[in-house]
């Protein structure tokens, strides 16, 4: 009788809550927002029921989630890998050596990129530049691209941190190659459709938008944010933006109809930007730039007419039209969050996670917990009623949804 009484829970949780697969960075669409509704605002002392954990080990790659299975990247003894695990229960269904460990000498080891989870294939970075399409299903390598030897690419100072992105038969990446920074490849046999510009490499990864009828993917380099035709890497508009060391991290956002934002750390700032119409061709202009909002590295989001995000370890929302401070909050240090169901989804640099409205007129932590401890630079992930966070040794997801009864008893292995 009990067990019927769950599974009637279950079964009215997902008939009344919308739940959607995360299946790249920053989810389906590249902004980090989720559709999902329905998420509990009531935890316990210690957090969300906790379905699963799993050691992993070190590394900074996001968590990718689709057709029920979980990818991450993550380094063990001297070898880096993507795991592929069962959402539901954590077990491990494959893996697959993807290189050496990565190691930098402050201590930030192991792999960055995210896993893109596009149908049957899943396409893989690793943090010294060997690119994998493997098949979803087994882990099987369909092909492989070294960017070092094959391409000439240098290996950034902090690593290839890019997430790829699927756009049409394309893989988009910026990975420095010899013939340009920029690069498409065909995702079917990872041959180089086209090649563009010759920027210095960043550790940023880019979003394809549409902007007076025309589609464009939007990168921003070690020096420039630029916008190129995903069909042939031909340039429609660039503007220079340098940060000290090269490191623009964060992801640029799309303003609709017509604006981009853009974000960097080290004493840097934000812009956002004006594409508009100029004959048959682009122009760029700043609307405003200010050094209000200066992301390290976690990428903001924009919630209707305004972005929230991490002014290096102050949480702010700014006004996305004129940059305008509406408020500001202390305590996640430099955390990273996503959206869904009214709700920041904030996860501290320490591992405290957090759930607080997202509103322009004042900020409220609506519930909070310890759930990781150490380093945690890798934004939370949100799936199908679940949470997946992780630090440099440990993966766990949790439900933020109800539908679990109790917590896992064991962790899996």
């Amino acid at each position: 009788m009990k067990y019927r009484y769950y599974l009637l829970i279950a079964v009215v949780l997902c008939f009344s809550s919308a739940h959607a697969d995360w299946p790249q960075w920053l989810g389906p669409n590249r902004t980090g927002i989720s559709s999902e509704t329905g998420l509990l605002t009531t935890w316990a002392k210690d957090g969300p029921t906790v379905v699963w954990q799993k050691e992993l080990g070190e590394g900074f790659s996001g968590i990718s989630v689709a057709d029920g299975r979980v990818y991450t990247m993550f380094s063990a003894g001297e070898d880096e890998f993507v795991i592929c695990l069962e959402e539901k229960t954590g077990e491990e269904i494959w893996r697959f050596r993807t290189g050496d460990k990565f190691y930098e000498r402050q201590g930030g080891n192991g792999p960055r990129s995210q896993p893109t989870v596009d149908g049957e294939r899943v396409f893989v970075l690793s943090a010294e530049g060997w690119l994998y399409a493997l098949n979803a299903k087994d882990g099987k390598k369909l092909w492989l691209v070294d960017l070092y030897d094959g391409l000439g690419s240098r290996v950034p100072k902090f690593g290839f941190s890019t997430s790829p992105l699927v756009e049409g038969d394309l893989l988009l990446l910026e990975v420095g190659t010899r013939q340009g920074t920029f690069i498409a490849l065909d995702k079917t046999n990872g041959a180089v459709k086209w090649a563009s510009q010759n920027d210095i490499v960043s550790y940023s990864s880019p979003i394809v938008v549409n902007i007076a009828g025309i589609r464009q993917v939007v990168f921003v380099s070690g020096e420039a944010a630029v916008g190129l035709s995903p069909e042939d890497g031909s340039l429609y508009w660039r503007l220079p933006w340098s940060t000290s060391y090269d490191l623009n991290i964060a992801t640029p956002i799309f303003v609709a109809p017509d604006r981009i934002f853009i974000s960097s750390g080290y004493d840097h700032g934000a812009a956002l930007l004006q594409i508009s119409q100029e004959g048959e061709g682009l122009s760029v202009k700043k609307v405003w730039e200010s050094r209000g909002m200066k992301n390290h590295f976690g990428t903001s989001l924009l919630i209707g007419d305004y972005i929230y995000g991490f002014d290096n370890a102050i949480l702010k929302c700014i006004e996305a039209k004129t940059g305008k401070e509406q408020w500001k909050r202390r305590g996640y240090g430099k955390g990273a969050l996503i959206y869904a169901d009214g709700q920041l989804i904030i996860l501290s640099d320490k591992g405290k996670l957090a759930l607080a409205d997202a509103s322009p007129t004042s900020f409220r932590e609506n519930v909070s917990a310890q759930v990781l401890s150490g380093k945690c630079w890798t934004p939370p992930t949100l799936a199908n009623g679940k949470i997946f966070v992780r630090d440099m040794h440990r993966i766990v997801c949790m439900d933020v949804s109800g539908a679990w009864a109790k917590p896992a008893d064991t962790e899996s292995e």
